[in-house]
């Protein structure tokens, strides 16, 4: 097990160093360069040479990536030239929101696919299996920008029972102290998790009901509930662990299409603003935390799978 972490932190690391070359190699990729993205085209050559040494992008390509990792090693992510704040403290603030907002959709698909899954295991082709897989398959297939709009109409202009956007604090508490303004967006997040953890839920719990296990529990005389929650279920959830796992880096992204649809202020619609107004170092600093997400996802996955299943040992090859 010890060794196995130590393969995965080392390809993490590994992992990590390549996506930071790729997002050094596409910052040097832009048509005309940093600064003329950033001054506009018809900057001065005296204010690009100018902004090039601030910033030190006169120096040759080693010493600037050299600078570069420095800087990502000590969790600076530069400094926003359109909002004048550093990168890090802007996702100080919007990652806490996006951590909520999509923690509880992500909380709320549980609590409904995983019993959902089992049901429908239950009552295997029959006329309400065919049902919820049919509302399944709608789910998965409409997009949330969609989703989204399709609640706002319903519930917040047709029906006005909730807000027509996400709460606006910039608080956590705020946003907390408003339940009825996190619905909807919670609901759009939630309802495309349900579809997928449904799915797999449904398929991992009829794939371990064949087993020799729980056929040798049966002839034992344990019941059907037994047999279903005690021995199955534990086995049949390792595939909804795994999406939690690699879901991890959707999490701390914020959902952008939702949260741009909901105008809420976490980690999605801070990406959209800057790639609209060519903010260059936060629109990188999102991207990096997501990558860093990602990966810590995955290795919380696999140290998952030998704590819900002690019989998953990892080989040392």
């Amino acid at each position: 097990m010890i060794g196995f972490l130590v393969r995965r932190l080392i390809q993490a690391v590994l992992v990590v160093l390549g996506v930071i070359a790729f997002m050094f190699i596409l910052i040097h990729l832009i048509p005309g360069g940093e600064a003329r993205a950033v001054l506009g085209p018809k900057a001065q050559p005296i204010a690009i040479a100018q902004f090039n040494k601030v910033n030190g992008l006169d120096l040759p390509l080693w010493d600037q990536f050299a600078h570069y990792v420095w800087n990502l090693s000590r969790f600076d992510l530069g400094r926003s030239y359109t909002l004048n704040q550093s990168v890090t403290s802007l996702i100080a603030e919007a990652l806490p929101k996006t951590l909520i907002l999509v923690g509880l959709a992500t909380l709320l698909a549980l609590v409904i696919a995983i019993p959902m899954g089992i049901y429908q295991v239950v009552r295997r082709n029959k006329w309400d299996d065919y049902v919820l897989t049919g509302v399944a398959f709608i789910l998965y297939a409409v997009p949330a920008f969609l989703l989204g709009t399709l609640l706002i109409l319903w519930f917040a202009i047709y029906i006005p029972i909730f807000s027509t956007e996400a709460p606006q604090s910039d608080s956590i508490w705020g946003i907390l102290s408003d339940p009825k303004a996190l619905v909807l967006p919670v609901v759009t997040l939630a309802a495309i998790s349900i579809a997928s953890f449904s799915r797999y839920m449904r398929s991992s719990m009829m794939e371990t009901m064949t087993e020799d296990f729980v056929r040798t529990a049966r002839a034992k005389g344990a019941g059907p509930q037994r047999v279903l929650y005690v021995h199955a279920l534990r086995n049949a959830i390792i595939p909804i662990i795994t999406l939690l796992g690699l879901s991890l880096g959707t999490i701390v992204s914020g959902a952008v299409i939702t949260e741009s649809v909901f105008n809420y202020p976490g980690m999605g619609l801070l990406a959209i603003n800057s790639a609209f107004k060519e903010d260059l170092p936060t629109l990188l600093g999102v991207t990096f935390v997501v990558t860093i997400a990602t990966i810590v996802g995955n290795l919380i996955a696999d140290i998952l799978y030998a704590v819900v299943d002690p019989r998953i040992r990892y080989a040392k090859s």
